[in-house]
């Protein structure tokens, strides 16, 4: 898709597509409102803004559109409109050993209950054992600290996703 051709789509449909870049209701919302734009570095400009004012609510809205790293049957099964993209950005997964695979499980389950959300990293580009290593290095985080980290890396999956929804568009 082209920034013009999502420029021209009625809002809902816009809102659609937004959605599958970010799950928090505000974002989608506010950042449909100000279309359209001019430049897709204008919009990422503005998706950026408008994450950064969000609640923490929101933010944790947006976490739970998130299959756990990880966890190939629940990216097939809950997350079937955005599972192409986080099966993409969880690709190093499947090449994971056994043992690793239970530390992240176990990792996952730890973080969890320490913080009330799930472990969120933009997952593109890195192994399986270093979304592991980054799990166990977040797990210490006093929840103030963990909750802006966690949404520093949904701004970053959010960024990459917006950039694969205008695939058709020069950069």
């Amino acid at each position: 898709m082209t920034l013009s051709e999502l420029n021209c789509l009625p809002p809902a449909a816009r809102a659609e597509q937004l959605h599958k870049c970010c799950g928090a209701t505000a974002w989608v919302e506010q950042l449909n409102r100000r279309f359209p734009f001019a430049a897709r570095a204008v919009l990422v400009a503005a998706s950026e803004a408008i994450w950064q004012n969000l609640t923490e609510a929101d933010w944790r809205e947006a976490f739970t559109h998130h299959p756990k790293i990880g966890d190939v049957a629940g990216l097939r099964e809950k997350f079937a409109a955005t599972s192409a993209w986080a099966g993409q950005e969880q690709g190093a997964v499947a090449a994971a050993t056994d043992e690793t695979l239970r530390e992240l499980a176990a990792g996952n389950a730890a973080y969890e209950q320490r913080f009330g959300y799930i472990f969120i990293v933009c997952a593109t580009g890195k192994s399986a054992a270093q979304m592991l290593a980054l799990l166990q290095a977040r797990l210490p985080h006093a929840p103030a600290v963990e909750i802006g980290v966690a949404a520093a890396e949904q701004a970053k999956i959010t960024e990459i996703r917006l950039r694969k929804l205008l695939a058709d568009e020069p950069a």
